[in-house]
């Protein structure tokens, strides 16, 4: 249990260590395999003899020997100071990050963005990192009052689709909407507290950035300014928002339903 490489482990309550090595925890069966499949780098895994057999072909198939470790769930349980239901873990490593012009570059148009500020909850954040990879979302810009995509609980939460959306963790969030507005993408705020249109009444099949805020506050007057407009879903009984992995998968939906309107009707 004192092994140096077991340190990750060790540490899954502290975050900032971890961030500073570039590296961050993955947890659950499906998230690990899905990261074995995936380009990421990892480190090791960390896993109850049962599991062996099943995430052997997943190992196999990588071209690095990653270390294994194995003990049972009650040593595993002690070593990381959680319970672990499924006691499966592994340490990834944090891709360096693309710049989003080269992420752009490379995808088709119209372009499709989500940005998020003050997401303080590493399960929302998990369930906007799917739901951006289940639309086809070209990248996620994480504002920098946002929690980290890499979080343990966000990453589980992901459910491991974090291995196929580009994440950008951006600095000046305020900025970077400036500059995809200067590029002609859109900055659309999911924003129910200013002047606004409803969604549905709303032609969304250009290139645009969903830009979603925290559940309480909603988005704030700085970003809210760089954006171009602002389009809320409609409600009834006074209810004036979602929770943001909510709202974020039905502004998506309704973005990839338009779209997929309008090819069939140019195909035609």
């Amino acid at each position: 249990m004192d092994l140096p490489e077991l340190a990750p482990y060790r540490t899954m309550r502290r975050q900032t260590p971890h961030r500073r090595e570039g590296i961050f925890v993955a947890e659950g069966p499906k998230v690990v395999e899905r990261m074995l499949a995936s380009s990421f780098g990892v480190s090791s895994l960390l896993i109850t003899e049962n599991w062996l057999d099943s995430l052997k072909p997943f190992l196999e198939r990588r071209p690095e020997d990653i270390p294994v470790y194995v003990a049972p769930k009650a040593l595993l349980n002690e070593m990381t100071g959680y319970h672990l239901f499924q006691g499966v873990l592994a340490i990834g490593r944090i891709p360096e990050p693309v710049p989003l012009e080269d992420i752009l570059r490379k995808a088709s148009e119209p372009f499709l963005l989500v940005a998020a500020e003050e997401l303080a909850s590493a399960e929302n954040m998990g369930v906007l990192v799917r739901n951006c990879a289940a639309f086809g979302v070209q990248a996620l810009i994480a504002g920098e009052t946002c929690v980290s995509p890499f979080l343990r609980r966000a990453v589980r939460n992901s459910m491991g689709a974090i291995f196929k959306l580009p994440i950008i963790e951006s600095s000046r969030l305020a900025e970077t909407l400036r500059d995809l507005t200067r590029q002609g993408i859109e900055c659309v705020a999911a924003h129910p507290h200013a002047e606004q249109t409803l969604l549905p009444d709303s032609d969304l099949t250009r290139s645009c950035c969903i830009v979603l805020g925290s559940e309480g506050y909603g988005l704030s007057a700085e970003v809210l300014e760089q954006c171009n407009r602002a389009v809320a879903i409609p409600m009834a009984n006074d209810i004036d928002s979602l929770n943001v992995g909510n709202a974020g998968a039905v502004f998506l939906y309704e973005i990839f339903r338009q779209r997929r309107t309008k090819e069939a009707k140019q195909e035609r």
